[in-house]
């Protein structure tokens, strides 16, 4: 089954970035793989939504370029199953029966654009190159959301206590008040989570403690 992000046998070795095509059409698929490797776009063409999901994604920056009307497993019907498995690549429908309430529909369900036929040449790179560089963003966004999270993980619980309340705004003399502890003990975990953390400055951890949804908690754990 697909997969959000693993390397796979649908990647061409050496691969930066990739742009599935999935469309029935014969002509389509040639064309469109012939307009994206013109350009230096790593490409992979698929008849069926059935295809696609029975392949792992690639770890790299990806976007789907999908036919509306596909056999048995329609384009939005594979949209609602990426969206269901967690699975994020950008989405740019294509359609000959395009209408406004099918576009309506594509677009709240997270498509980042949809073209009907005939598209001009530009206008498919220009949102090929705006759901890759999409991708890519979300992808470096996710990188440092783990990396922030590791870091986290190596704290003690008395650091991650302290952390907490050092955020909320606490002072250190408060901080040793609230658990327990001398003014000089809070100064040294401080300056290890700071150091674990990777922060030059309480502004810059306040904006992760933000981020990991922990600022303020106080309650022990050790």
């Amino acid at each position: 089954m697909v997969k959000g992000a693993t390397s796979g046998s649908l990647v061409p070795a050496g691969e930066d970035s990739i742009v599935f095509v999935v469309d029935d059409d014969p002509l389509t698929r040639g064309s469109l793989s012939s307009l994206f490797r013109s350009v230096g776009l790593g490409v992979k063409a698929l008849a069926s939504a059935t295809d696609l999901l029975e392949n792992p994604l690639p770890s790299v920056p990806s976007c789907l370029v999908l036919d509306v009307r596909l056999p048995r497993l329609s384009g939005f019907d594979l949209q609602t199953e990426l969206t269901r498995m967690g699975v994020k690549i950008p989405i740019i429908f294509i359609t000959g029966h395009g209408d406004i309430p099918m576009s309506v529909k594509a677009m709240k369900a997270g498509a980042v654009d949809f073209l009907t036929k005939p598209f001009r040449d530009q206008e498919m790179l220009d949102a090929v190159t705006g759901a890759l560089q999409r991708d890519r963003e979300r992808r470096i966004e996710e990188q440092s959301d783990s990396d922030i999270r590791a870091r986290f993980e190596s704290l003690t619980p008395r650091e991650r206590e302290i952390m907490a309340l050092v955020t909320a705004g606490l002072m250190n003399k408060q901080v040793g008040g609230r658990i327990g502890i001398s003014e000089m003990t809070v100064k040294i975990h401080r300056g290890h989570v700071m150091r674990k953390m990777g922060t030059k400055s309480l502004a810059d951890l306040v904006l992760i403690a933000e981020k990991l949804g922990i600022r303020g908690q106080d309650r022990r754990e050790d």
